[in-house]
């Protein structure tokens, strides 16, 4: 071992500390408020999803509009959890 070894060890234990201190002043950035904001979902009467079924019913298999509509009702889904 060397002269140099332990004033090597000296600095980086002050190092260390001085980091350990500096980022134990900071902790005021982590207490933030997290707002959680649910979309709204639209409420539909029967009579109306009576006629959706019906003009959904009326498109060609396989249309594209089938499978949108498939994703939509996730999404709905996922938004009246939320609330």
């Amino acid at each position: 071992m060397t002269h140099n070894d332990g004033c090597s060890r000296r600095r980086r234990v002050a190092l260390v500390l001085a980091t350990i201190w500096l980022s134990g002043c900071a902790t005021g950035a982590s207490e933030t408020d997290i707002v959680i904001v649910c979309p709204p979902v639209v409420d539909y009467t029967s009579a109306e999803q009576a006629r959706a079924a019906r003009e959904v019913g009326a498109l060609s298999e396989g249309a594209m509009l089938i499978q949108m509509l498939r994703d939509y009702a996730v999404l709905r889904d996922q938004a009246q959890t939320c609330r």
